[in-house]
């Protein structure tokens, strides 16, 4: 994490992301989008209830089998929550218990007993473990995963000790991110506010073959402080930025594999 003021310098930096995407990739703005999920409020009752879950039983089955208290976040109700991080997509979910500490810290958990180290939480990213071994809990501010690029997060609540070991003491949430044949063409996205001084995102995909596809993808953003007081009486120099530049590749194997 890296600290920060309120520069022009990191205004510029959050269009210098997106503009080095438009300019070193040809056709970033014009590619194909992936295609997006269909809006949920069209689907029956029937068809709610068929959404497919992976995380409580470790293999796909429809949510209405599932023997857990299971709540899908789904990619249109990311979308359309406005949200820009994981933490605030989290709200969502009925059950958790998702505190704002500062500019840059959350505390998030179910079935109370919430701080900043509550590691009674099993946080996955398809699948995988993200906790950190200094606490066995999970550093929110450094989740930063493309929230467009998320399939779904599927939130459990309870007990899940069984299937995936340490931390699934008060529940299990597991962010399944999109396959990089979803994530083909280019997507440019940027945000300028008063609190969240600015977001840039910039991603390209492509396909290298029928069963290999990849994504390059570079995102900055710039928040300002809390305007909270620490015990000195100062103002808490809690505002942040952070840049991150990144490459996936997904590889169809020949028995359906990944």
């Amino acid at each position: 994490m890296r600290r920060a003021g309120m520069s022009l310098s990191h205004y510029v930096m959050a269009w210098v992301v997106a503009g080095l995407a438009a300019g070193l990739i040809p056709g970033l703005v014009d590619g194909p989008r992936a295609a997006e999920q269909g809006d949920l409020s069209e689907l029956t009752l029937e068809q709610l209830m068929n959404i497919e879950v992976t995380s409580t039983s470790r293999r796909e089955q429809k949510q209405s089998e599932a023997a857990a208290a299971v709540y899908v976040i789904t990619q249109e109700d990311i979308k359309r929550s406005g949200a820009t991080t994981i933490a605030d997509v989290l709200r969502m979910a009925p059950g958790l218990i998702v505190a704002r500490i500062d500019a840059n810290q959350w505390a998030i958990t179910s079935r109370g007993f919430n701080s900043h180290y509550a590691n009674k939480l099993q946080v996955l990213v398809d699948g995988r473990s993200v906790y950190s071994p200094l606490f066995a809990g999970v550093y929110w501010e450094s989740l930063n995963e493309l929230l467009a690029d998320i399939d779904r997060i599927e939130v459990i609540r309870g007990p899940g000790a069984a299937l995936w070991g340490a931390n699934a003491v008060n529940g299990v949430i597991n962010i399944i991110t999109r396959h990089t044949s979803q994530t083909l063409g280019g997507l440019l996205m940027g945000t300028v506010g008063t609190e969240q001084r600015g977001l840039a995102v910039a991603r390209y995909g492509a396909a290298a073959g029928p069963s290999f596809h990849y994504m390059l993808y570079g995102r900055y953003f710039l928040r300002d402080a809390s305007g909270s007081v620490i015990s000195t009486g100062d103002p808490a120099d809690d505002g942040w930025h952070d840049t991150r530049l990144g490459f996936r590749a997904d590889r169809d194997l020949a028995g359906g594999g990944r």
